[in-house]
């Protein structure tokens, strides 16, 4: 198969890497790509990646045998349809189906209707009615904004004043969810969506704070680990069965079936667990951590077979740019990587190639993943390999894979 991926991150690595690795793929093409998935194949620049009707042409012209779209950005400009009218296969969700990412009052409104146990929420577009909800409410306070906003569009506060504030700026760009704030530990559980049915991949924890002992500000995501051994007992059949099959099946009810990856952020609240937020694609840095424990072909669970899952533990450590999340500051040389390579994986994400040097180009420059025996093994190797990749003011957490 000659394969186009689409995205540029450290997810879209993982997955390159991953489909790369396939022996029914005989190419993998990346657009716009990185550094990091050039090695394993050629990249296309020059078409924007939301442009449907450009991608689709290029898709076309190329003659792929298969598209699969990373990033939610595409998804919700509706490149996988656009492909999809030139008779290519698609592995991502129709624009009608990324809503459920694309928009999170949709969302909630999808889970409404399916019975999928949430938190509540409000939508408005209305500054004085914002503040009135946050006023009649106690905190800590959830304020999102509806739409897609690269992962900056979430505060998480004690602060009335500050929630009002961050409503009051998103309310300029358009509707925001003020919603519940749902207390306990998170999980990510991811589930691919093919015509045969969902099923289930493995779970991972992430860290969305910057700092160690989640301090700090949220980021998209500082490190990840798997498997994830105190979840309760059943949880992902549990999941399965009340949140992703119940939310597929009234995708499918409403005329906008989803195929793709479906990606549901959990909380273990006291009264179970509770839907945080949709995603329709993999996470990250959790495609990084999960991926490497897949044992078959992704090409072949993409088409509908059950994944099969290595024992191994894998730790994954995110190395930011200075002034992350706020003010990534770019440009710095990185050295380090094939030494780094020896023993663990790093996938590209916010880096660029000039010549034979690698610089940040970005806030969440690599991913760092450590495989071993148990999590320890794996924490060990992930940290080992993460010590050795330098550039200035480079920012990592120390305490990935250590309960919190």
């Amino acid at each position: 198969m000659k394969v186009l991926l689409i995205g540029s991150g450290g997810r879209e690595h993982a997955l390159g890497w991953k489909l790369a690795s396939s022996p029914r793929v005989r190419e993998l093409v990346s657009l716009p790509g990185n550094p990091g998935l050039a090695q394993l194949g050629p990249v296309i620049e020059g078409i924007d990646a939301t442009d449907a009707g450009a991608v689709a042409a290029m898709a076309a012209t190329q003659r792929f045998d298969l598209v699969v779209v990373g990033p939610e950005a595409p998804l919700a400009a509706g490149v996988a349809d656009a492909v999809q009218r030139h008779g290519i296969p698609v592995f991502g969700p129709t624009r009608a189906a990324a809503r459920l990412e694309a928009s999170k009052s949709h969302a909630k409104d999808v889970m409404a209707r399916a019975g999928v146990p949430t938190g509540w929420a409000v939508t408005t577009t209305d500054p004085e009615e914002a503040q009135r909800h946050l006023e009649d409410r106690p905190g800590p306070y959830v304020v999102k904004a509806d739409g897609l906003a690269a992962g900056k569009g979430v505060l998480v506060t004690d602060s009335r004043e500050d929630a009002i504030a961050w409503a009051d700026r998103w309310l300029s760009e358009g509707p925001v969810v003020i919603e519940e704030f749902l207390d306990g530990p998170e999980v990510s559980v991811f589930a691919v969506c093919t015509d045969s049915g969902a099923r289930p991949l493995e779970p991972a924890r992430d860290y969305k704070r910057l700092g160690d002992g989640d301090t700090g500000p949220n980021t998209g995501g500082m490190g990840a680990y798997s498997p994830v051994d105190d979840l309760p007992p059943g949880l992902v059949d549990d999941v399965m069965r009340r949140v992703i099959e119940p939310t597929l099946s009234q995708l499918e009810d409403e005329g906008t079936p989803f195929r793709g990856f479906l990606y549901a952020g959990l909380v273990l609240t006291a009264d179970g667990p509770k839907v945080l937020e949709f995603n329709v694609r993999l996470g990250d840095p959790e495609t990084q951590t999960v991926l490497p424990r897949l044992d078959n072909d992704l090409i072949d669970v993409i088409e509908g077979a059950d994944p099969v899952w290595s024992d191994r533990a894998t730790v994954t450590v995110v190395l930011a740019a200075a002034g992350y999340p706020d003010s990534p500051v770019k440009d710095a040389e990185i050295r380090g990587i094939s030494d780094a390579e020896a023993d663990a994986l790093v996938f590209h994400a916010g880096t660029r190639q000039e010549g034979r040097k690698i610089l940040v180009d970005g806030g969440r420059v690599l991913a760092v993943v450590g495989s071993g025996d148990d999590l320890a093994d794996a924490r060990g190797r992930a940290y080992d390999a993460a010590g050795v990749i330098t550039w200035p003011g480079r920012q990592m957490r120390t305490d990935i894979g250590l309960a919190l």
